[in-house]
C-alpha cells in the first residue's frame, strides 16, 4: 500500500495506534518491530480488536482478504503518512529541541498560544521517530499553531524529524551535556541540535533566537532570525524581577511583571522565548500574561510539592550534567535546611566517573545539610563525607528511610528518567 492510499483510509476516521492494548475502533494499526517486540505477530488480533486496516512489513503476515496490506518498513510507512498529513495543514508548524528545557519551554508556548488560538502539541515527551509522527497523526482538522517537540540521542535525528515534521519556525533552547555518549561529546551534541538550523535555512523558514546564547547567535546567522534576550539590550528584552512568591521566578516584561509556578532561574529563558513567540503570533501582553501564570509543571519536571512537614522540589524526570547543575545551584536559594537526593546520569560514555564526580564536589561546595546519592555510577566516585550517604540501588534506600526518617525543611530529587526517582513521592 502506497503513501497517498494510506492518507486515503486515514482521512476518513483520523486514528492510528501501534498498541494491540489499545485499538480504537477503525483505527490504522502500524506494526513496528524493535528489540524485543514484532507488531507483525499482533496485526490480526489488531483486526479483530476492531482496526480497519492492518500495515505489516513481513510478507508472511500479508493477508489483503482482511484488510492486512504489506509495505517495505512500517515505520517509514507511518512517517510517511505523517508528513502527508501534516502537509494538508497551511498552519504556522514550531519545532522545539535542545538539550535541556524542551518539554517545559513547549508547554509554555502552548499554554500562551492556547490564550488565542487553537494550538496542537506534542503530547508529553513523544520527541523521537515514532513520537512525532504520532503527534501529528493525532493533530484535529481546527489546529491554527502546531508545536512539536524533537528530541534526539545522536546526529542525523533532527534532521530525520524535520523531514517528517516541515517545521516553519525553529527554536534550541541550548546545547547541553546530554546524551554525550550517543552525539560524541558537545561538540557533537551542537552540530546534531543544529540540524534544526541547517533545514530552516535550506526552506527559507524563520528561528527563533536568544541573543545570550553565542551559540544560538552564531549558528543562525544565514536565517532569518526573530530575537529576543534576558541580558542584551533588545526591543524584546525579558528580565528576571525582583518580585516573585514560593521560590518561583517572576519576569519583568515592559511594564508587566509576570508571575510563574516554575522554580529556577534557568527556566528565565524558557519563560522569555513563550513571551516572544506570544507576542510574534500578536497577543497581547495581558493573555500572554494569563497564558503563563497559569501554566503549572507536572510530571515531576522543577515540580515543587507541599507537604505537611517540607517542600519537595520534585525534577526526576530526567537529569544530565547541565540540568544537575542548574538544579543544585537553585535548590541552594531555598530558605531552611535542605537534603538532596540525586541519582545516576545516563548515557554520558567515557566522561560519565568525571562528570558524576563534578556533581559529588558540587554538592559539597554548596554545602547541604544531607546528600544522598543514589546508583552504580555515583558509587564509583570519591564522595566520603560524613554528610552523604550512598545506595547502590533505591530500593536499598527505601529501607534505609524506615528507621532514618529526613527531617529537613526542604528535599530535592533529582536524577535520569531510567532511575524512576518520581516513585520517592509517596515513600518520602
Amino acid at each position: 500500500m502506497n503513501t497517498i492510499d494510506l492518507l486515503n483510509h486515514f482521512l476518513v476516521d483520523r486514528i492510528v495506534t501501534t498498541d494491540t492494548r489499545h485499538i480504537p475502533q477503525n483505527a490504522i494499526f502500524f506494526a513496528l518491530k524493535g528489540e524485543n517486540f514484532n507488531g507483525n505477530l499482533f496485526a490480526k488480533e489488531a483486526i479483530d480488536k476492531g482496526a480497519k486496516i492492518a500495515i505489516v512489513d513481513e510478507k508472511e503476515y500479508e493477508d489483503t482478504k482482511n484488510n492486512i496490506y504489506l509495505v517495505e518498513n512500517s515505520l517509514i510507512a507511518l512517517q510517511n503518512l505523517a508528513r502527508a498529513y501534516r502537509q494538508t495543514f497551511s498552519i504556522p508548524f514550531i519545532a522545539l529541541t535542545g538539550s535541556n528545557g524542551k518539554t517545559t519551554t513547549k508547554e509554555l508556548i502552548t499554554a500562551v498560544l492556547s490564550q488565542q488560538y487553537k494550538v496542537h502539541a506534542t503530547y508529553g515527551n513523544l520527541n523521537n521517530h515514532i513520537g512525532v509522527p504520532l503527534t501529528l497523526l493525532s493533530m484535529p482538522q481546527e489546529t491554527q499553531i502546531a508545536v512539536i517537540e524533537m528530541g534526539a540521542n545522536h546526529q542525523k535525528e533532527i534532521q530525520e524529524l524535520c523531514d517528517i515534521a516541515l517545521p516553519d519556525y525553529g527554536y534550541i533552547t541550548n546545547f547541553g551535556k546530554a546524551h554525550l555518549e550517543g552525539f560524541g561529546g558537545i561538540e557533537g551534541v551542537i552540530k546534531g541540535k543544529c540540524e534544526l538550523y541547517d533545514f530552516l535555512e535550506a526552506n527559507h523558514k524563520k528561528v527563533f533566537v536568544n541573543l545570550d546564547d553565542p551559540i544560538q547567535v552564531a549558528k543562525s546567522q544565514t536565517i532569518q532570525q526573530i530575537i529576543f534576550s534576558t541580558q542584551t539590550d533588545s526591543d524584546y528584552r525579558i528580565e528576571l524581577s525582583e518580585s516573585q512568591a514560593s521560590n518561583c521566578i517572576a519576569v519583568q516584561y515592559d511594564r508587566t511583571t509576570i508571575q510563574s509556578h516554575l522554580t529556577g532561574d534557568y527556566n528565565l529563558n524558557n519563560i522569555a522565548c513563550a513571551i516572544r513567540i506570544g507576542l510574534y503570533f500578536e497577543l497581547s501582553i495581558e493573555l500572554i500574561k494569563n497564558g503563563i501564570e497559569n501554566y503549572r509543571p507536572e510530571n515531576h519536571r522543577s515540580q515543587i510539592i507541599k507537604k505537611p512537614n517540607y517542600t519537595l522540589l520534585m525534577d526526576a524526570y530526567n537529569a544530565n550534567p547541565s540540568s544537575m547543575e542548574a538544579s543544585l545551584l537553585n535548590f541552594k536559594s531555598f530558605e531552611g535546611t535542605k537534603t538532596i537526593i540525586i541519582g545516576d546520569m545516563f548515557e554520558l560514555g567515557e566522561t560519565s566517573l568525571s562528570e558524576h564526580q563534578t556533581i559529588v564536589d558540587l554538592a559539597k561546595q554548596l554545602n547541604f545539610d544531607q546528600i544522598i546519592l543514589l546508583g552504580v555510577n555515583f558509587g564509583k566516585t570519591n564522595y566520603m563525607d560524613s554528610k552523604i550517604v550512598h545506595f547502590e540501588k533505591k530500593d536499598y534506600f527505601i529501607t534505609y528511610l524506615e528507621n532514618n526518617p529526613i527531617t529537613t525543611e526542604n528535599i530535592l530529587v533529582k536524577g535520569s528518567h531510567g532511575m524512576r526517582l518520581d516513585q520517592l513521592e509517596q515513600i518520602l
